[in-house]
């Protein structure tokens, strides 16, 4: 059973609050349980999980991962973000669980137009650079301040 995103209506109405200069307001109907203090902002928050296995070569290496965060990830989210090496498993489509070290990509942004674009363009982007089954993405709503 797949369950249909409620993102773009999320981020539909996180976009006309922005636009209206209400980043603080209470996002109740949007994110239940989002207020954020008046130090902080709202931001949507991205996870990206990447698997470092392949099926008939080498685990990717340091230097393939970080050619690929300069290439992919880096000219599309500018502003900065925050990588965590993990280690995950998951059920592949033959049923078999996969045990394999990961990166976790987390960038917290200003949603645009073309965010999504942007996001499924790295996604893809691993899953052919590396022949990936898929790539996890997780997305959410976090207050934010420096």
């Amino acid at each position: 059973m797949r369950v249909k995103s409620r993102l773009p209506t999320i981020l539909g109405a996180l976009a006309i609050l922005l636009a209206a200069g209400e980043a603080r307001a209470d996002m109740t109907g949007a994110q239940p349980g989002i207020s954020c203090q008046a130090s902080s902002a709202l931001m949507a928050r991205l996870e990206l999980l990447f698997g470092m296995s392949r099926h008939d070569a080498e685990p990717i290496s340091d230097q393939e991962w970080q050619g690929f965060v300069d290439q992919e990830v880096t000219p599309r989210f500018p502003d900065g973000l925050t990588i965590v090496q993990a280690y995950g498993q998951w059920r592949n489509r033959t049923g078999a669980i996969a045990k394999e070290n990961s990166r976790v990509l987390m960038i917290w942004y200003q949603p645009k137009p073309d965010s999504d674009a942007l996001i499924e363009a790295i996604r893809d982007a691993y899953k052919v650079r590396f022949k990936q089954e898929s790539v996890m993405r997780v997305d959410g709503f976090s207050c934010v301040s420096f």
